[in-house]
């Protein structure tokens, strides 16, 4: 019964960072901007990193199933 919750989190995180990762991916190829008043690299940087985090989190809470 304890796996339930980190089946939700980790599914949470999962879809979180793999959207964030897609929608950073689609800002920068059409060069639009990823943050309004933040320069592009530092903002995609920022958001890649967060994704990434994210997925991490995820493989984390599974492997706690």
């Amino acid at each position: 019964m304890e796996s339930g919750p980190a089946i939700f989190a980790g599914t949470v995180f999962a879809l979180f960072g793999a959207a964030l990762l897609v929608w950073t991916g689609t800002r920068v190829a059409h060069r639009a901007p990823v943050a309004h008043g933040v320069h592009q690299t530092a903002a995609a940087t920022l958001a890649t990193l967060a994704g990434c985090a994210a997925l991490v989190l995820a493989v984390w809470s599974f492997t706690r199933v």
